[in-house]
């Protein structure tokens, strides 16, 4: 097997050749005349003149040698539902859904927001979009109104595509009234609504402006409309990320460059194949969702599993029987969905054949090692991290084990990809870190192929945001503090906003996390920083033990208390040690399962805690107030 380290440098040293080989893994209607255009640093075009069309490379091009094998599959728990589509029948959605869209008027670059609960339709829609050149914009189901209102005034879209509503852990969650209130509050008026009605919530209808997709879609029932040829840096989509205070933050995505890195990722670092089946447990609305349960496996001739619901209902086994039944191979999700499985019953572990799955893969925020070894233990496959951000759209660190077999170390997502010069650099100075010194992670230019292009509408902000935080170096920074060991593995240790600055001591929450973590009873913690009139910030954590017993009174709470202080204490040292550790059974989170990290600390230091329109329990907030100050 070739070595990673020559590919690695190789596609940062010859970054035209690279691509253009990796290119091959796409289909093209017209090739590109230029590999790479960096004339405007730190713009990056690739595949200049080249044109090709997501849509195709997702679904066309595979009717010919597997139009009969499942493309898509959906699982609600919520509803009890299931369905199957082959590439032949995705074929015939996605046109029927494209010529809906142009009979409401929909044209080549034209925005449509998706507003959507994990069903068929959503990635119909989306598949529909980049078919006909017009640019999606996939707002996460169930979205507060302000923020909604925001981004359709920001995206402009000619098209609103949504539901009657979402279910999540067995309630309804409404969208229409949600939908109604951000168009009431932007100052955009889409000409047209596009409705699917699956029944679980009464919908009213505005004459001329909404539509019944279900009456549409039998009106289009054998419509074929052609692939609109896009140049390869024409807009595929805009991704909101999660998150943004102020004005929304539009990241852009190329439609030939993302198209070409996901074909690579799924070769290089998932090691797939068509006819494999990918089960990724994330939503549309999120970048993993984008990448990976419809456009990545897609591309890749693979079945992609598309799943509502949670991973513990009806029970802590369900996405294991998923694995059984639909024979999946490639299994991804996200550390805090293994956490919360790691507090079921150890039986549910066991209750069904894992047999096909060869490998599961995670990322969307920092794994630790107790809970990569704990997983990794219970179900006898290999556990895989991978590091990247909504703005890069594929991973930035990882093992591409489809070019070398390389060893997995706990607590390190693994090397910098291919095709991303990537370094740990200092935070005043932007100089190389030596390894073992933390610093940011930065990434030289060019961005390789699929990262975001811009900013939507802001070139300006773009290069601001991203590109301006180091003084004279032209560096894109992830704004994560991250360590390098002497073997190029790096470790991820949060948010360089994330810091805990005590006694003039930095400390990255990850870091004390992890230790916090490693103590047997404990399940899941979150550390913030608060503020301390002493030490300047001291750490705080709130925590979930594994055994409720072990915190049913203050007396089994204060000694579990002392230990996990202790624990901190040989790991880090003193200086780390927890000031406080509090018990909850639940932590604020977003609904796509990040820590509200900011939340917790306005709590903690009795601040409000502002915008929670993501926040996926509002019940967890309370639980830390009552853990820091008892109800008498």
């Amino acid at each position: 097997m070739a070595s990673y380290q020559a590919f690695h440098a190789r596609s940062v040293n010859e970054p035209g050749p690279f691509w253009s080989e990796q290119a091959r893994l796409v289909d093209w209607h017209a090739p590109a005349s230029q590999p790479l255009d960096l004339s405007h640093p730190p713009f990056s075009r690739w595949f200049v003149g080249g044109l090709t069309n997501l849509c195709h490379n997702a679904v066309d091009r595979h009717l010919a040698e597997r139009g009969d094998q499942p493309a898509l599959i959906h699982v609600s728990t919520e509803t009890g539902t299931e369905s199957a589509y082959t590439y032949a029948q995705l074929h015939d959605e996605v046109n029927r859904m494209a010529a809906v869209m142009q009979a409401l008027g929909v044209r080549r670059g034209d925005r449509v927001l998706i507003y959507m609960p994990m069903i068929p339709e959503a990635a119909f829609a989306m598949l529909a979009c980049v078919r006909i050149g017009a640019i999606h914009s996939v707002v996460f189901g169930g979205f507060a109104s302000a923020s909604l209102a925001t981004r359709i005034d920001d995206a402009r879209p000619a098209l609103v595509v949504s539901a009657d509503a979402g279910s999540r852990a067995g309630k309804v969650i409404p969208y229409k009234p949600l939908l109604d209130e951000a168009l009431r509050l932007a100052s955009h008026a889409p000409a047209n609504v596009l409705l699917v009605d699956r029944g679980l919530a009464p919908m009213s209808f505005q004459d001329g402006r909404d539509h019944d997709y279900t009456a549409l879609r039998e009106r289009h029932a054998h419509a074929r409309i052609p692939c609109v040829w896009l140049e390869s840096n024409e807009p595929s989509y805009i991704l909101y990320t999660s998150g943004t205070t102020g004005r929304p933050k539009g990241v852009q995505r190329d439609t030939g460059g993302y198209a070409v890195a996901l074909a690579a990722s799924m070769r290089h670092i998932f090691c797939a194949k068509a006819g494999d089946v990918m089960f990724t447990t994330s939503d549309v609305g999120w970048v993993v969702g984008h990448s990976y349960i419809v456009y990545g496996p897609l591309i890749a001739g693979m079945t992609t599993l598309m799943y509502e619901g949670t991973p513990v209902r009806p029970d802590g086994a369900i996405w294991w029987k998923l694995v059984e039944r639909y024979r999946v191979t490639h299994m991804f999700s996200a550390p805090t969905a293994i956490r919360v499985l790691k507090k079921q019953d150890p039986e549910t572990l066991r209750r069904h054949d894992l047999a096909t799955l060869r490998t599961l893969f995670l990322a969307g925020e920092p794994l630790d090692e107790p809970t990569a070894r704990w997983i990794h233990e219970a179900i006898g496959k290999p556990v895989v991290d991978n590091y990247w951000q909504t703005e890069t759209g594929w991973p930035m660190l990882a093992l591409p084990r489809g070019v070398e077999d390389l060893p997995t170390k706990f607590g390190s997502p693994g090397l910098p990809v291919y095709g991303y010069r990537l370094t740990i650099v200092d935070e005043q100075t932007g100089e190389p870190c030596p390894p073992g010194r933390k610093g940011v992670v930065a990434l030289e230019a060019p961005l390789p192929p699929g990262c975001m292009s811009t900013i939507w509408g802001d070139d300006e902000r773009y290069v601001a945001t991203y590109w301006s935080g180091f003084p004279g170096k032209l560096l894109y920074s992830s704004f994560d503090w991250g360590i390098q060991d002497e073997d190029g593995y790096v470790t991820i240790l949060g948010r360089t906003d994330d810091v805990i600055n005590v006694a003039g001591h930095r400390l990255g929450t990850r870091e004390i996390e992890e230790s916090v973590s490693s103590h047997p009873d404990i399940a899941e913690v979150a550390v913030v920083g608060v503020r301390d009139a002493l030490k300047g910030q001291v750490a705080m954590a709130f925590a979930i033990a594994r055994s409720a017993e072990r915190t049913a009174t203050p007396e089994g709470r204060m000694q579990l208390e002392g230990e996990v202080m202790q624990t901190v204490e040989r790991r880090l040292g003193a200086v780390a040690r927890p000031a406080r550790v509090f018990f909850v059974n639940a932590l604020p989170k977003t609904r796509s399962g990040k820590l509200l990290r900011r939340a917790i600390q306005a709590i903690a230091e009795g601040r409000d805690p502002g915008d929670l329109t993501t926040i996926e329990d509002a019940g967890a907030l309370q639980q830390l107030k009552d853990a820091m100050f008892p109800p008498a």
